[in-house]
């Protein structure tokens, strides 16, 4: 009898035991599918500021500053007073823009290989210079009590690690915007519009997300002749303005 009693207390605690294990593993992974699109959501957050950081860094290093929008246009005929057609300097808009990616290619690698002086100093974050030196891309811990948003928790709590690296190459296009500016005149805008591709891997998860800036190349006015007859260009009949010309 004793023996068949022991053999049941046994079974028991085997029953509540792996009970208990299975109960726990649920647990863990009800929370980890409730707190993963939070977490990423914060990774995708950080990652950018601190791409966005290195970006910015490589493009305050270039040797071409913001140019006069007059600098890059060239007036065909040349030497007339009258514009009748102009257009952009391809070559110098292609030098910045070359100059420009080239840059951001080299303080990502060097970010990546675990150059601190390209990163940002963020607070609470502490980045993993071993794994960067490694080949891991950039690494960086931050507290859960942060990334979950958890007041009571606050920067307690055991660290994750969020990492990430490039994927392929820099993307970069010329953009150019023409607005209407008092009359006859032209604010013009040429820039490079940037995009760099990365990877977010977290424990369990990772997404792909897309880090843009928008870097101006020239911005200036372009000033036309004043017409002699000007209307505001609306339907039925407009008032005009009529400029007086001196005749000799």
């Amino acid at each position: 009898m004793k023996f068949k009693r022991r053999k049941k207390a046994s079974a028991k605690l085997t029953m509540l035991f792996v009970s208990l294990v299975v109960m726990v593993i649920m647990s863990l992974y009800y929370l980890n599918s409730r707190i993963m699109p939070t977490y990423l959501q914060y990774a995708a957050v950080q990652t950018d500021k601190v791409a966005s950081y290195v970006v910015s860094k490589a493009i305050n290093s270039r040797t071409s500053s913001v140019l006069d929008v007059n600098d890059i246009i060239v007036d065909l005929p040349p030497g007339t007073s009258d514009m009748i057609t102009t257009k952009f300097n391809t070559d110098i808009i292609n030098q910045v823009r070359a100059e420009t990616t080239a840059l951001v290619k080299e303080y990502l690698k060097q970010a990546e290989n675990g150059d601190l002086s390209h990163l940002p100093s963020l607070e609470n974050v502490e980045y993993d210079v071993g794994r960067m030196e490694a080949g891991d891309g950039i690494v960086f811990f931050v507290p859960m009590g942060q990334a979950l948003n958890l007041p009571l928790l606050g920067n307690l709590g055991p660290t994750i690690p969020i990492r990430f690296h490039i994927i392929g190459n820099v993307h970069s296009d010329v953009r150019s915007t023409i607005r209407e500016f008092g009359i006859n005149n032209a604010y013009v805008e040429v820039s490079i519009h940037l995009e760099v591709n990365v990877q977010i891997i977290i424990p369990f998860a990772s997404k792909s997300t897309t880090v843009e800036q928008h870097i101006p190349v020239a911005i200036g006015l372009i000033r036309g002749t004043v017409p002699h007859i000007y209307t505001d260009g609306g339907e039925g009949v407009q008032p005009s303005l009529e400029v007086p010309i001196p005749y000799d």
